[in-house]
């Protein structure tokens, strides 16, 4: 049966449905950057909220910035916004459940004007953002925002028209204040270490540029709350909408395919008022460094760790990954004796438990998570998830061939060749800058690491942990992913 407000009450008892549709909710958040796990993660505890018949003020307007927003926003809107959240788990303990939070969409294409609008409403105190690592314009080599990039120059030069996510969020503010229209809180929801820092610096910076009156307004007025956000959001496959429909009889154009665990850990620093959050799960707290430190470097490390190893290998889903033993005992090495003595205690966390928890949910077979989501956009991905790691492998003179081989993998996966001989594309938007770099044999290695915006200055000054990188990327070859891989298990 197709997803729509008129079918709702004739879909199966077996999927749970929003109550507060016919009551009048408002518009209190504006999403840019409506994909899949915004949709599993904010806007389902948005719903969740409203659920519970309070602070119906705070559904969600998305925005769409981008050209291929089109389809999501024109997905939705032909079944009123409405969407199945698919939970997939090897046990019985999943609900899946319609979620009603978004319900409205807006595209910059269409109507600059009315984005604009929407944004300087007074209704909307806050402005939420998944515009992945990066898409905040930061270099990665030295921490400064890239204002040569094309989109910022075009804002700058044309204020009125702009088309990035900083020149929009500037075109609103600047007319909030005009207007004497309180600012609304920006909050990253991306999965990138201090996010809330991260947008400040970005949208601070690119306003130095454009208005110094407007960039004090902003840096004394606006909110910036840092995040930790968890939750395994696959790609939607067309499998998964025939799933959806054999088992729930939903005929839903975009489902959302998630794990049931979910995790957000939310800084209280909202300058124009928030939900309540808390009832529905998230924890508030004054400082999210030590949740973030150990989900990006356990959690996004791991999966950086499987991914590459496994996609060399042949496999193209992390639960095969998870079905080698020989992957299990070198994640856990990675993570036990790598990782985990470089973070803080972090309050209410067991690390143990929490890593036995990894490898559950990286071992769920009924999400089908695939490692080609994983792998995507990895040179944004390694600064962030683990040249950190490595970094302080490099300064304390540890053990250096379990870090090493998680670039190594990534340097033979740029080569474009399975073991099988099978080939793929790379997704990274810097696919042939990277590629180029391990295209001569002998000079891969220090070209990978002489590339300070993914490596840093740390590692690439480092003849010893290139020597193990060179090591890695030899045995590779030698002796394939496994043969490598029962090397260091036994070191």
């Amino acid at each position: 049966m197709k997803l729509n407000r008129r079918n709702l009450e004739h879909l199966t008892d077996r999927v749970a449905k929003p109550v507060y549709l016919g009551q009048a909710t408002r518009h209190g958040i504006a999403h840019i950057g409506v994909g899949g796990f915004h949709r599993a993660h904010q806007a389902y505890y948005t719903d969740q909220l409203l659920n519970s018949g309070r602070d119906l003020d705070w559904s969600i307007c998305g925005i769409g910035l981008r050209d291929e927003d089109r389809k999501v926003r024109d997905d939705l809107a032909d079944q009123d916004y409405l969407y199945t959240l698919f939970e997939l788990d090897d046990g019985d303990d999943s609900q899946s459940r319609i979620i009603g939070s978004i319900s409205d969409m807006l595209l910059a294409q269409d109507n600059l004007g009315a984005v604009i609008d929407k944004l300087a409403s007074p209704d909307i105190r806050i402005v939420s953002l998944t515009i992945t690592e990066g898409g905040y314009c930061i270099d990665d080599s030295n921490g400064e925002f890239m204002a040569s990039l094309p989109q910022i120059q075009h804002d700058l030069a044309h204020p009125d028209t702009p088309t990035s996510v900083f020149g929009v969020l500037s075109a609103a503010l600047a007319r909030r204040r005009a207007t004497g229209t309180p600012a609304f809180t920006v909050m990253s929801c991306d999965n990138l270490p201090h996010n809330g820092g991260v947008a400040r610096k970005a949208l601070l910076a690119y306003t130095a540029l454009l208005d110094m009156e407007l960039h004090d307004w902003i840096a004394a007025h606006v909110s910036f709350p840092n995040a930790m956000v968890d939750r395994i959001t696959p790609m939607t496959s067309d499998a998964h909408r025939q799933q959806l429909h054999d088992q729930l009889g939903i005929d839903d154009a975009w489902p959302v395919v998630c794990e049931p665990f979910i995790q957000w850990v939310l800084e209280d620093n909202f300058c124009n008022g928030r939900p309540a959050w808390e009832t529905v799960g998230v924890q508030f707290t004054d400082d999210v460094t030590p949740y973030e430190e150990m989900k990006i470097k356990l959690l996004n490390g791991s999966h950086l760790a499987l991914t590459y190893l496994g996609f060399l290998k042949g496999y193209r889903f992390v639960h095969e990954t998870m079905n080698d033993p020989l992957f299990v005992a070198y994640m856990r090495a990675y993570m036990d004796e790598d990782v985990t003595p470089q973070l803080a205690a972090v309050p209410g966390i067991d690390l143990a438990l929490y890593k036995d928890t990894l490898v559950e949910r990286f071992s769920n077979q009924a999400i089908a998570d695939q490692l080609e989501r994983v792998c995507s956009d990895g040179s944004s991905k390694f600064p962030k998830f683990t040249v950190p790691t490595i970094e302080q492998l490099i300064t304390q003179g540890a053990e250096l061939k379990r870090a090493a081989l998680v670039v190594a993998a990534w340097a033979m996966y740029l080569k474009g060749v399975d073991e099988l001989g099978q080939t793929y594309a790379i997704p990274d938007p810097r696919a042939a800058f990277c590629q180029a770099l391990v295209a001569d044999e002998a000079l891969m290695v220090p070209r990978l690491l002489g590339v300070e915006e993914i490596f840093g200055s740390v590692i690439g000054q480092s003849t010893a942990f290139a020597a193990a990188v060179e090591w890695g990327v030899k045995s590779l070859r030698d002796v394939g992913v496994s043969g490598t891989l029962e090397r260091l298990v036994r070191l």
